[in-house]
């Protein structure tokens, strides 16, 4: 019988990441967009290093990092009883951070291709920034939107290495879809992550599908 805590506490994970990296992302985005400072360079390097890092180096830092044995983790877990490694509030951790790129660029890219008048006439009309974000600039960008958030979403489905190496492989607590492909397949059990997969497949396929199709208005067209 298939065990279906891995894919309920894979989609939840990627549920929760999606949420903190919509909030975290569109002030980044927006920043790095119409920033003039020298330090934008350097802000896209690290907002984009998760892209071409391997996981397991993301992972491996942030077990160094969060560890009872260091002074950022044995502060965390003493003075606010937060153990980040091997629970659930470290996969999220690392998952915001490996998926960071996937809603960032997306919405900075977005963000770009406004016509700089949209902006200025916000402001000429006494609107604040933050108005102007997300009642102006927000709306004007909603394909951006749906990219960030679909990709990211489909990529903290698909993540390894990081949860591996940040969460372990914990029954109902640390262990995702893709570690139990794994342990499924060391076990010779083919029937069993081959279910697994064909489900993250076709829920991979059926976002990426509905993003392209959205995106292209191709869905319009049908409806038409």
């Amino acid at each position: 019988m298939l065990d279906w805590s891995p894919l309920l506490l894979t989609f939840k994970l990627a549920c929760v990441t999606t949420l903190i990296l919509v909030l975290l992302a569109i002030p980044i985005a927006y920043w790095l967009a119409y920033t003039k400072s020298s330090l934008k360079p350097v802000m896209e390097t690290l907002v984009s290093m998760p892209l071409v890092l391997p996981p397991t180096v993301i992972g491996f830092y942030l077990l160094l990092a969060f560890s009872p044995g260091n002074a950022v983790g044995a502060w965390l877990d003493q003075w606010l009883g937060i153990r980040l490694i091997f629970s659930f509030p470290g996969l999220v951790l690392g998952s915001i951070i490996y998926s960071l790129p996937f809603m960032v660029q997306p919405i900075q890219s977005g963000f770009s291709g406004l016509s700089p008048s949209l902006k200025e006439a916000a402001y000429v009309l006494g609107k604040t920034r933050w108005t102007t974000i997300f009642r102006v600039l927000l709306p004007n960008i909603k394909p951006a939107l749906l990219t960030g958030i679909v990709l990211s979403f489909a990529h903290t489905v698909g993540e390894f290495g990081v949860v591996l190496m940040i969460g372990g492989n914990i029954p109902g607590k640390t262990k995702v879809a893709s570690i139990a492909v794994y342990d499924e397949v060391e076990a010779l059990n083919y029937s069993t992550a081959n279910t697994y997969s064909l489900i993250l497949f076709a829920c991979t396929f059926i976002l990426l599908l509905l993003i392209y199709g959205i995106n292209g208005g191709y869905f319009k067209k049908i409806i038409r």
